[in-house]
């Protein structure tokens, strides 16, 4: 969102960014930021917690948000239209009232297809919970405008009898990425750890239940005697001290956890790995373009993809041949396709080209600027 905001701002718009946050000091602070005006509204912590309480703090904080607007001189300025992102399903209300207050249209980017995908993963069950989660996912697609989806699979999902009455809204918007310097550096220096000279497998991002990131551990302890191969994985997740656990259980040697870094300091981290790592869980029913694909393929490096059956992006690597990709649940088998791309990387010297050149066609963040703001004029 901060790569579509200065584009956004390049292109000549005025741009108010509006983020929850649980770690101001008041209610509401005023910024200015890379040439947009950024608002932090006090908020419940709703990350690395329990379902149930990120639930509430989710469910709460819109109106928490809508509140402390209301009472600010944001309310007496005039706008031409709103852009809001999902995941949170929850923001639905606020954007009704915003929507009415500046009588504009809103642009929902739409990430994420739950709750339906934490049925596929077995995390809820359709009952209560369930159906009162669908009934909020439900009213974001009523308050929306239009709603830009991340991959032409994912139309189907707007084609049963419950949601086929906004599919009229629906339009393809690829996720984007700009390209950035190596100027911040990094704090994760891999020539200092134990892995120094090898090619590195990287995983930056979320390491949760939605991942099933054991099979990424378990092939990676297929690589153990091999001195030329590591493993880094970034990040943070539900699931990261368990898998911490099992490495030092099982005495895998070639595997190094970090922390979270800031985004700034990934571009100098890419620059010193060989390959990206991508984990989908295989029972995702819906297509998903991980914004860490982007990261990737921008910074020329390809990808090694576990994925679920029916994912555009199983296509789009084979397509455009960035990479190589994998459908099933057999840590050998995963093995051998990273063994094929290891050596594919030896012989095929514009890989990391074509990466490069998918990532400023397709994954255009000034295309995407130009059509979230055509729709909102065209709605006006």
């Amino acid at each position: 969102m901060s790569d579509l905001s200065f584009e956004l701002v390049k292109q000549g718009h005025s741009i108010t960014v509006i983020i929850p946050s649980s770690s101001v000091n008041k209610s509401l602070k005023i910024e200015s930021h890379n040439g947009f005006r950024l608002i932090s509204v006090l908020t419940p912590k709703a990350k690395d917690m329990r379902y149930i309480q990120r639930a509430i703090a989710e469910f709460i904080s819109p109106y928490i948000i809508y509140y402390h607007l209301r009472s600010s001189s944001i309310f007496k300025e005039d706008f031409d239209g709103i852009i809001w992102y999902s995941p949170t399903i929850f923001f639905g209300p606020l954007i009704y009232r915003l929507k009415k207050r500046f009588d504009c249209g809103a642009y929902l980017i739409l990430r994420d297809m739950f709750p339906d995908w934490a049925v596929d993963l077995e995390l809820m069950k359709k009952g209560i919970p369930y159906y009162l989660l669908k009934f909020v996912e439900f009213y974001q697609y009523k308050v929306a405008s239009r709603i830009g989806i991340q991959a032409p699979a994912n139309i189907q999902y707007f084609n049963c009898r419950s949601l086929k009455k906004f599919k009229s809204k629906v339009e393809l918007l690829w996720t984007w990425i700009t390209p950035n310097s190596l100027a911040a550096g990094c704090s994760i220096n891999i020539k200092k750890t134990h892995l120094a000279g090898r090619k590195i497998f990287l995983y930056i991002g979320n390491m949760g239940v939605a991942q099933d990131f054991d099979l990424i551990i378990n092939m990676a302890e297929l690589f153990q005697n091999r001195q030329d191969i590591g493993f880094v994985f970034v990040g943070r997740g539900s699931e990261v001290s368990r898998l911490k656990s099992a490495v030092d259980q099982k005495a895998i040697d070639n595997i190094i956890f970090f922390d979270e870094i800031e985004s700034a300091e990934i571009p100098a981290l890419l620059s010193q790995c060989s390959v990206g790592l991508i984990a989908l869980d295989p029972r995702h029913k819906s297509s998903n373009i991980p914004g860490k694909f982007l990261s990737y393929i921008a910074a020329g490096l390809p990808v090694l993809a576990r994925l679920n059956s029916g994912n555009d992006l199983v296509e789009l690597i084979h397509n455009n041949r960035v990479g190589s990709s994998y459908i099933g649940s057999d840590a050998a088998e995963f093995k051998e396709i990273a063994d094929s791309l290891i050596e594919e990387l030896k012989n095929d010297q514009y890989i990391s080209i074509r990466c490069k050149d998918l990532a400023s066609t397709l994954f255009s963040t000034k295309h995407a600027a130009r059509q979230i703001i055509k729709g909102l004029e065209s709605l006006n």
